[in-house]
């Protein structure tokens, strides 16, 4: 059985042969049939290629929700982020109202190292316009990412300067991060935020742990909210690096996959030292596999909301067009035995999707005592036999709501039509010196920056531009969270994504109870002792 699977996987379009592979059934058969009677007898001429793929889609759109297929145009773009680099100028952008705002050139990247900064407008790329346009982002980064080697010419609006600036670009490789932040939150607390699980991931962890124990890291905050998961092997890494040798972080088991069972090695990292880890509705995957195996062993306290409920297992099976089926052959289980997956509908991919927004319908954003698990779904803890439950994602230890109380109407139109990015964007557009001159760190951009009374006249009047109607009461629930964004931003475009991250966390209830709950050794025992 071993081999066949791994022919099937292995086979290549000159020489696979599926029913010399697999035993065909009556279904697959009937289905071979009708395409090869459809090719050979329709009154007109038929794309067989799309056929195939509709009939691909619709099959594994019966099965299960992450079941899919993805286009040979769309398996490239899919890795990109998880192998850690790709091809391209080097620069993190925002289109705003039809223009391209460099956020930031990557240090060491082509575009920084030819004079392109933070600020700059990009109008045109190789002669075509792209400003103004209403060009989508997609097409904008189709024509500058491109083979290592090749060179583009960028046309670019910069303050200051009467005419446009040219820029010939030879693109390079371009390292992804999956590590967006790592700080000291005190003299003995850091604080690591992951984005995503990649290629890099364990290494760019090992670095970080490194860094902040130099600076006399004892507790660590791991910050896992919004991440989607990726690949499972840097999980299990992370997973070894806080748990004590032979001890169980994951299984997986399918009705046609043996279980599988994986281990900590004992290498360590972190396994001693108060650990925190956050999570929310949009952390799955692979952020659930770490958090429920921290959780099981009873090495660390989760805090935040429950985890999206992500665990069934896919693998990615190439097709002889380079294009990939990517199918779900078994589901993970937490070293307790808990099924990280979600329950959904075979083919009802809308309510399986609409799933977070029917925990806030129902209150569980904003009430722990909202969720409610069936006695069949209780399972105990490894080491202090605590109560955690099963039936999808990972329920926190210590539960933080949604602040629904300074989201407002006004504050959701003002962010959903991007005016705080346009006026923090604007204010370092036209101050970058002086502000440069006036924070020359981020440190002290941190710790000193005030958003101004000018900064959020020019927030109100650009909403106002936008026909958004005012509302007084609504805007000063919500002032802390603009000011906080606002401040954010125009830091991120100053200095760095750290930089966004650490005043972000100022405003984040989850963050602020992590970090209270980590500094307290009774309260943090405490909640490791239910």
């Amino acid at each position: 059985m071993k081999k066949t699977i791994l022919a099937v996987l292995l086979f290549t379009s000159a020489s696979f042969t599926l029913s010399a592979q697999v035993k065909m059934s009556e279904g697959s058969r009937k289905l071979a049939t009708a395409m090869a009677i459809i090719e050979n007898m329709y009154i007109d001429d038929v794309n067989d290629h799309k056929l195939a793929e509709d009939a691909i889609k619709s099959i594994l759109g019966e099965l299960d929700p992450h079941s899919t297929y993805i286009s040979a145009d769309e398996v490239k773009d899919m890795n990109e982020p998880l192998e850690g680099n790709f091809d391209g100028i080097g620069i993190s952008f925002n289109m705003m109202t039809d223009t391209l705002f460099v956020i930031e050139a990557i240090p060491g990247g082509p575009s920084e190292k030819i004079g392109l900064r933070a600020g700059d407008k990009i109008m045109y790329v190789n002669d075509t316009l792209i400003a103004g346009v209403k060009r989508s982002t997609k097409d904008v980064m189709s024509r500058l990412k491109g083979p290592k080697g090749t060179k583009v010419t960028v046309k670019v609006l910069r303050k200051g300067e009467p005419d446009l600036l040219s820029f010939t670009i030879t693109r390079d490789k371009i390292p992804v991060y999956s590590i967006d932040a790592s700080y000291m939150i005190d003299n003995i607390t850091g604080y690591i935020r992951i984005m995503r699980f990649g290629a890099t991931t364990t290494n760019e962890f090992k670095q970080a742990l490194t860094k902040l124990k130099g600076q006399g890291m004892k507790n660590l905050i791991l910050d896992l909210e919004s991440n989607g998961g990726g690949y499972m092997a840097p999980a299990i890494d992370l997973s070894d690096a806080f748990l004590g040798k032979g001890k169980l972080i994951v299984y997986t088991e399918g009705s046609k996959q043996p279980r599988r069972d994986e281990y900590s090695s004992g290498k360590g990292g972190f396994e001693e030292g108060r650990l925190v880890i956050l999570i929310n509705e949009g952390s799955a995957s692979a952020s659930e596999i770490l958090s429920g195996a921290v959780q099981d062993w009873d090495r660390g306290v989760i805090v935040g909301r429950r985890s999206f409920g992500k665990g069934l297992v896919q693998r990615q099976i190439p097709l002889p067009d380079n294009s990939m089926m990517r199918l779900t052959v078994a589901r993970y289980y937490t070293p307790t035995g808990r099924s990280i997956q979600k329950p959904y509908t075979n083919g009802d991919i809308s309510s399986y999707n609409m799933d977070v927004i029917e925990r806030y319908n129902k209150g569980e954003m904003m009430h722990a005592d909202s969720i409610h698990f069936p006695d069949s779904l209780k399972y105990q803890t490894l080491v202090n036999h605590r109560t955690v439950y099963g039936g999808g994602g990972i329920m926190p230890d210590y539960f933080v709501p949604l602040d629904t109380m300074k989201y407002t109407s006004y504050f959701s139109k003002i962010a959903n039509r991007g005016i705080i990015y346009k006026v923090a964007y604007g204010e370092v557009d036209n101050n970058r010196k002086e502000i440069l001159s006036k924070y020359p760190t981020k440190e002290n951009f941190y710790e000193n920056f005030k958003v101004t009374k000018q900064i959020l006249d020019k927030l109100l009047a650009a909403a106002e531009e936008e026909k958004i109607e005012f509302d007084e009461e609504q805007f000063d629930r919500s002032k802390p969270s603009i000011e906080n964004q606002v401040k954010a931003l125009i830091g991120r475009d100053l200095y760095d994504a750290e930089t966004l991250i650490k005043i972000l966390n100022d405003e984040s209830d989850t963050f602020k109870k992590g970090y209270e709950i980590i500094s307290n050794e009774k309260l943090y025992y405490d909640l490791l002792a239910k």
